[in-house]
């Protein structure tokens, strides 16, 4: 590679190592030598000539495993985020106290006080693409038993479900309720589908996060696999409850299981 480009071998160890980056003109090179052609070429060009910024989260990054942090930056950049959240509350609607119970309760024995605090000032600041500047547009369908679960004491379940309902009726929020008593429609667990706007004029894959107890995490960035994911979404919100009768099922739990 190094005799076809006329590049040191030393440059082309550094972009492989990730210690240098590359400039648009260089990759160019790098696809006519692999002949990449046709969309794939195109998407890759579009992330060259992104302007390379430094994220609020890597300030964390001590505190946060690599593919957390990546997952953040894709959020951040994201133009659309769809959640199916069967367990906890999602991370983008949690209370601080209700971020902090839950960290507790599935990390405190494993990370030291100072980084469950650092993960929960990460989790807040992630919350802040809801209400930026060309915010994201967020659907989220939540099991019903996320509004039962306790984590930490009642008042702290009670003031989430009432931050779920004030959330909610944000312009770019949609959020609806799997009920208990209706058809569970599909056989997985949670998972989040980032999608993004055009980057110079190319469309960008959408990506698939899930989480993990023994990994970080997994992505899917295969259409197919995409595609799958979002039909058991699609299938998941027409099961749920819509927007209104969810709120009004979020303020009856508040009221009756957690007063």
């Amino acid at each position: 590679m190094a005799d076809r480009l006329q590049w040191s071998s030393s440059k082309i160890s550094r972009i492989e190592l990730h210690r240098q980056g590359l400039k648009p003109h260089d990759l160019a090179k790098l696809l006519d030598l692999y002949e990449v052609t046709g969309p794939h070429r195109d998407e890759l060009m579009a992330l060259a000539r992104e302007p390379k910024r430094r994220g609020w989260w890597e300030a964390y990054s001590d505190a946060l495993p690599e593919d957390y942090s990546t997952f953040i930056g894709l959020e951040t950049d994201a133009e659309s985020e769809s959640s199916w959240s069967p367990e906890l509350v999602y991370a983008l609607f949690q209370t601080e106290d209700y971020a902090r119970a839950v960290i507790q309760a599935h990390m405190g024995s494993t990370i030291s006080r100072t980084d469950i605090e650092r993960r929960v000032e990460t989790r807040i600041e992630r919350q802040r693409v809801l209400t930026r500047d060309a915010p994201v547009a967020l659907s989220v369908v939540l099991d019903e038993s996320a509004l039962l679960r306790l984590f930490g004491d009642e008042s702290i379940m009670r003031n989430q479900l009432r931050r779920l309902v004030e959330i909610s009726q944000l312009p770019n929020v949609g959020l609806q309720v799997l009920p208990l008593a209706g058809t569970h429609p599909i056989g997985t667990g949670a998972f989040v589908i980032l999608k993004f706007a055009p980057a110079h004029g190319t469309r960008l894959p959408d990506v698939v996060y899930i989480e993990q107890l023994t990994r970080t995490a997994i992505y899917f960035e295969d259409e197919a696999d995409t595609h799958e994911y979002s039909v058991a979404f699609d299938r998941l919100m027409s099961e749920a409850l819509d927007p209104g009768k969810s709120r009004r099922l979020i303020n009856k739990t508040a009221r009756e299981r957690w007063s």
